[in-house]
């Protein structure tokens, strides 16, 4: 009789366990789109980034979609973010925000867009509608119409290169200089979106093709 109970009990837990592999079966053959569906969603990130083990960014957004299983892995911060850089004693040395980004995990590289807004350690204020960060180069770019906000006066131009520490950068093109105090706000804002490029969540597809995310 204790046999018989002891081989009814092995059936029925059998079954079970078939009946919970063929459910979770089914969900895994469920087919998604890799290139548009995110493995991951997060919200509310605000996370550091460190480099050779020290602390330099703090990167925060409110949504950020992770493509993984993508042919060309992406993530997405399709709501805006935020990055400040810290100095050697974890102040906030320089910032980024934008209205949304796009980091290519193969090519290594950041495509910020829409109302990007910089402010460098010496507080200069730089404006422009798309801008790249490469950081196998660790150079920063646009080809973009570009504003910049200096102590004494206003630069404005095409075509931006920076080091990644925003201390040194150029103009391709330099379309007028104007003493700081003739420059209206309105003004820049309405030249600026004069150039606004055209935003893609697809890998490979950019506006303003240059340099390391050129195909």
């Amino acid at each position: 009789m204790e046999r018989a109970r002891n081989i009814f009990f092995a059936i029925v837990v059998g079954m079970f366990f078939m009946a919970c592999r063929n459910e979770v079966d089914s969900v895994v053959e469920h087919a998604t789109d890799p290139e548009t569906t995110p493995t991951m969603t997060t919200d509310s990130v605000c996370t550091l980034v460190s480099d050779s083990g020290i602390t330099k960014y703090r990167i925060t957004a409110q949504t950020w979609l992770m493509y993984e299983e993508a042919k060309k892995p992406f993530w997405r911060f399709p709501d805006g973010l935020l990055l400040e850089q810290f100095d050697s004693v974890f102040n906030v040395a320089a910032s980024i925000v934008c209205d949304s980004a796009t980091y290519f995990k193969n090519d290594q590289l950041w495509r910020l867009d829409g109302n990007v807004n910089i402010e460098t350690a010496r507080k200069e204020v730089i404006l422009t509608n798309q801008l790249f960060y490469s950081q196998r180069s660790n150079e920063i770019y646009s080809d973009s119409f570009v504003h910049i906000e200096k102590a004494d006066r206003i630069i404005e131009g095409y075509g931006f290169v920076s080091n990644d520490r925003m201390t040194t950068y150029s103009l391709d093109s330099v379309s007028g200089i104007f003493p700081a105090e003739q420059q209206p706000s309105s003004r820049r804002r309405q030249q600026g979106n004069d150039s606004v490029a055209t935003d893609s969540a697809v890998p490979g597809v950019v506006a303003s093709p240059r340099r390391e995310h050129r195909e």
